[in-house]
């Protein structure tokens, strides 16, 4: 059996997961390497991790959230009116299995956007698209899409994705051919 074809065949079917961990495997001495059916076992794995990886990466980058937070980085105190256990409840992603919404309001400069983008990063780890806009951003991308053509396509995508997070709103007034948009 020639180990380098078996390898190149791998990359060939983008199957890198499984290239990685094969190659891995090769590295060990013989007396190291695993059983075929526990070789099989782990190469699957390997590729079920990696594309689940990807995935993710691929979420997070469309995603465009302003912050980098992470659920673990939100300061949870009573003066907040945020505790660990409502974290935790909105972090599990059940608010979005149930298609409900939900709304952070509170005083300027208190993490609003700090929180909304940790849960934004926290459903874009289970699996779930998510978009980020800002309020303002949001009306431009609506009147682009109104100019272009785009305009269907685009409420389509933002109906099929999962979690639309809309940040700034309210913050200004909007103006007159905006509000019938």
């Amino acid at each position: 059996m020639n180990t380098q074809n078996t390898l190149e065949q791998l990359q060939k079917l983008k199957l890198h997961g499984m290239a990685k961990r094969y190659e891995a495997v090769l590295n060990q001495s013989s007396h190291q390497q695993p059983e075929p059916h526990t070789l099989i076992a782990l190469l699957i794995e390997a590729e079920s991790g990696y594309r689940t990886h990807q995935r993710t990466q691929l979420y997070l980058r469309l995603s465009r959230l302003r912050y980098n937070a992470t659920p673990e980085q939100v300061n949870c105190t009573p003066g907040r009116g945020l505790t660990k256990e409502q974290l935790i409840t909105f972090c599990d992603g059940m608010f979005i299995e149930k298609s409900e919404n939900l709304l952070i309001t509170g005083a300027t400069g208190c993490g609003k956007s700090y929180l909304a983008c940790a849960l934004g990063r926290q459903a874009c780890m289970l699996g779930y698209r998510t978009l980020y806009y800002s309020m303002n951003r949001f009306i431009e991308a609506l009147a682009t899409a109104r100019l272009d053509g785009s305009y269907i396509k685009w409420v389509n995508f933002i109906a099929k994705t999962p979690l639309l997070i809309l940040d700034d709103f309210g913050l200004q007034s909007l103006k007159g051919s905006e509000k019938k948009q």
